[in-house]
C-alpha cells in the first residue's frame, strides 16, 4: 500500500515542479511587484491605478466585448453540440474539424482574419467582384468580437458536447414517455443537465476573451484599447512592471470568480473536456 502511494507521489513530482516553477513562483513575483514601488516600498497605488478613467473605460469595454463574444459562442455552440450528441459515434470527423484550427498558431489565425477583413482584403474583393456593397469592420469592436468568437468557439463546443454526451438517452426517452414534448424535454431535462458544460464553456471563453490583447492589437489596429492592451503596454512599452502587475492582480479577480463558478456548478467535473 505504501509503495503504491509512494509511486503516485513520484509520478506527481514532475507536475508539481512544473506548477511551482511556472505558476506559483510567477504569481508570487507578480504579487510582490503589484504591491511595491520600483524602490521596493509597499504601496497600493499599483492596484488603485485601475481606477483611472482610461483604465476603467478599457476594463468596461473589455467586459462588454468578452461578454458579447461569450454569448455568441454559447448561441452557436449549443445547437452544434446537440447535433453532435445525436450523431453519436459518427461525429468524430466534425469534432476533428472544429479542433483542427486550434493546432494552428493563435497569432497566425488572427492575422488571417485581418487579411480577410481589411478594406482591400479577400472578403471585400469577392463582394466587389459580385457588385455587392463592401464591409468596413476592420479596426472596430465588431472585428475584435469576430476574432474572439472564431478563436474561442472550440472552447465552448467541447465542454458542451462532453456534458451533453453524458446524458443518458433513457432519461430523455422517459421524459417523452411521460408526455413531455421536445421543448419541455429540453427545458426541464437537457438544459438543467447541461449546466456544468455551459458554466465550463462560458468560463473557458470569457476569461481568455477578457484578458486578450493580441486580437485587439491586430483586428482593432491598436486603436481600441482593452485592459489586456494596457497591461501589455505597461510591461513592454512603459517598462512599469509594478503598475502592470497591479493591474494584473485586479484582473485576476475576474479569473478567480470564474473558477469559483466552476467549483459551484461543476463540482464533479462533468463539463471538462477530458
Amino acid at each position: 500500500m505504501m509503495s503504491k502511494r509512494l509511486g503516485k507521489q513520484l509520478l506527481a513530482g514532475p507536475f508539481l515542479l512544473w506548477m511551482v516553477a511556472f505558476t506559483i513562483i510567477p504569481l508570487i513575483l507578480m504579487g510582490i511587484k503589484g504591491f511595491t514601488t520600483a524602490d521596493g516600498a509597499f504601496t497600493l497605488e499599483n492596484i488603485l491605478a485601475m481606477g483611472s478613467e482610461m483604465n476603467i473605460q478599457a476594463l468596461i469595454l473589455s467586459l462588454q466585448l468578452s461578454l458579447m463574444s461569450t454569448v455568441i459562442c454559447l448561441l452557436l455552440a449549443y445547437p452544434l453540440a446537440m447535433i453532435l450528441r445525436k450523431m453519436g459515434d459518427s461525429n468524430s470527423v466534425i469534432v476533428f474539424l472544429f479542433v483542427l484550427p486550434m493546432w494552428m498558431n493563435f497569432l497566425l489565425r488572427t492575422i488571417a482574419w485581418q487579411s480577410l477583413l481589411e478594406k482591400e482584403g479577400v472578403i471585400n474583393g469577392i463582394l466587389t467582384a459580385l457588385h455587392l456593397p463592401t464591409i468596413d469592420i476592420i479596426n472596430t469592436p465588431a472585428a475584435i468580437v469576430l476574432g474572439m468568437v472564431y478563436n474561442f468557439l472550440p472552447f465552448m463546443i467541447l465542454p458542451l458536447y462532453n456534458c451533453l454526451a453524458k446524458i443518458d438517452d433513457n432519461v430523455v426517452n422517459a421524459a417523452h414517455d411521460l408526455g413531455a414534448n421536445w421543448l419541455q424535454t429540453f427545458v426541464r431535462v437537457i438544459l438543467p443537465l447541461s449546466v456544468p458544460g455551459i458554466i465550463s464553456g462560458v468560463t473557458m471563453v470569457f476569461v481568455p476573451a477578457l484578458t486578450t490583447f493580441v486580437i485587439s492589437d491586430i483586428l482593432g489596429g491598436s486603436k481600441i484599447l482593452l485592459i489586456g492592451n494596457i497591461i501589455e503596454q505597461q510591461f513592454t512599452v512603459s517598462y512599469d512592471w509594478n503598475t502592470g502587475a497591479g493591474l494584473s492582480i485586479v484582473l485576476m479577480i475576474f479569473v478567480l470568480l470564474s473558477m469559483a463558478l466552476i467549483n459551484i456548478f461543476d463540482k464533479d467535473g462533468e463539463g471538462t473536456v477530458l
